[in-house]
């Protein structure tokens, strides 16, 4: 079952077709915002772009910076980093995380770190190692 109608003039999916300005998800870098890289569900890197940023805050929070890009721009940007592919509007995700969920969450106790056995000293003096053979050198022929 498909969560989106589409007009019949959509491109599907695979298809290279210009989406439109996409709002593309982005971290703080040092100077500047990087892109954001995902992985696909078989393990490719690939670029992510919105083409609402509702769908954008439904997939990743509320919180999740953004800009816009065409997705040619998103792609030339995307494969220097070894992204080839481009997604739009995933909707194959997990759900976003939230902070308050992690702290109701109960945590278990540890268990007691047991000493590891140690065994009793040989009585007598330590046994010492025998000297190493060094072997012949090599010739060559």
């Amino acid at each position: 079952m498909c969560l989106f109608q589409y007009a019949d003039d959509d491109a599907e999916p695979e298809e290279r077709v210009p989406a439109g300005l996409l709002h593309v998800p982005v971290r703080p870098g040092r100077s500047a915002v990087v892109l954001r890289m995902f992985r696909t569900p078989l393990g490719e890197r690939t670029a992510v772009g919105f083409t609402a940023p509702e769908l954008l805050a439904a997939t990743l929070g509320p919180q999740q910076p953004w800009i816009r890009l065409s997705a040619s721009a998103l792609r030339e940007l995307a494969e220097p980093l070894g992204a080839t592919l481009v997604t739009v509007d995933p909707t194959l995700s997990a759900p976003a995380a939230h902070p308050a969920a992690f702290a109701a969450a109960p945590v278990a106790p540890a268990p007691p770190v047991r000493p590891a056995p140690t065994a009793p000293a040989p009585a007598g003096p330590a046994p010492t190692a025998p000297a190493p053979t060094v072997p012949a050198p090599l010739r060559s022929v």
